[in-house]
């Protein structure tokens, strides 16, 4: 651990120069990913290859010497292990069959089977715990329960996560099993991940600001709590980050609600505000807006130093606020590196 600046801020150390990496690091940005994702033929296949899974894991490691790398793949492979058809659309992104029904609940399997399926992905964390250097930290991760159900009911991706809250609505016993299944799966799948050498996992909550409330407790908060409450029973000593996206003002306690290590905070919180009202919690990770990867320049240089300033009286971890864009320039992904690390 000595070794590992992401695992010592995650354990509540203050350092001098914070532990970086990068939502979507391994990503479409980048030419060696595009080349490799070619090679794989599309993008569930590339999730699916433990060899070319890892290589694009490894690929923003060799470039940047980044903190941390995180497992190269999707969230919605989890409802496809379950047994909701999943592909891609070219431009357009994931399509699922739809869960709308009793009935198509029904066909779902259950939360524990899912290992037969996902077996590629744990063998893409065994080659990385044996790649990565030394000093980078192996994160695995999952989607959270609402965020990967409003994808399962809608069948795709929406603005406004309208399916999800419709069926939530109109039919509450049928939306509280399929967060249910989809708890008992992420435990299984990310204990997994811990078993072949995950050194932390991180649960994103991308859809969690759309909950309001009350489902806010019932649907962000508290499926966070009892995977984590699930994690930590088997795996005290392995860090949890949650990321509430979007959660505002309910960012504030989320981590001693729900037994998380580190909150990620999205850009549209102030960094100052998170250090007053979050990071007295402990561990907080963010959250420079991923467009200055786009524009670059003194205003990327300065927004930096102003997020590491604010968040230099505690532990973090620097990141983006959101994964960085397909449009980013490769060259500024290394000034804001410099810009942290150098200052």
């Amino acid at each position: 651990m000595a070794d590992k600046l992401l695992l010592r801020a995650l354990a509540g150390e203050t350092l001098d120069v914070p532990p970086i990496w990068m939502m979507r690091q391994a990503g479409r940005y980048l030419p060696e990913y595009r080349a490799t994702r070619e090679q794989a033929g599309d993008f569930l296949s590339l999730c699916y290859n433990s060899e070319l899974a890892a290589e694009v894991t490894l690929q923003p490691i060799r470039r940047y010497g980044f903190d941390a790398a995180i497992l190269f793949a999707d969230i919605l492979l989890i409802p496809d292990a379950l047994g909701n058809d999943l592909w891609f659309v070219t431009g357009e992104g994931p399509r699922l069959s739809t869960i709308e029904t009793a009935d198509d609940f029904a066909k779902l399997k259950d939360g524990d089977d899912v290992h037969d399926h996902l077996a590629p992905v744990y063998e893409t964390v065994r080659i990385l715990s044996r790649e990565l250097p030394k000093e980078t930290t192996l994160i695995g991760f999952a989607g959270a329960p609402w965020t990967v159900a409003t994808y399962m009911i809608a069948g795709k991706g929406t603005p406004d996560q309208g399916p999800a809250h419709a069926l939530k609505s109109e039919n509450r016993e049928l939306f509280d099993a399929i967060i249910d299944r989809l708890s008992e799966a992420t435990i299984a799948y990310l204990s997994a991940q811990i078993d072949a050498g995950a050194e932390v996992v991180k649960l994103f909550d991308s859809w969690a600001g759309s909950l309001k409330g009350q489902d806010f407790d019932d649907y962000a908060l508290a499926p966070a709590k009892r995977i984590i409450s699930a994690l930590k029973a088997k795996y005290p000593h392995i860090p949890v980050i949650a990321f509430p996206r979007e959660g505002g003002d309910r960012y504030i306690g989320f981590g001693r609600a729900t037994g998380a290590d580190c909150v990620a905070l999205d850009n549209s919180v102030d960094a100052a505000w998170a250090a007053e009202h979050v990071q007295v919690d402990g561990c907080v990770q963010g959250n420079l807006a991923s467009s200055h990867m786009v524009t670059g320049g003194d205003a990327l240089m300065s927004e930096t130093r102003r997020i590491v300033k604010a968040f230099s009286g505690g532990p973090h971890i620097f990141n983006l606020g959101h994964g960085i864009t397909p449009d980013a320039d490769p060259a500024n992904v290394q000034l804001m590196i410099d810009t942290v690390r150098n200052g």
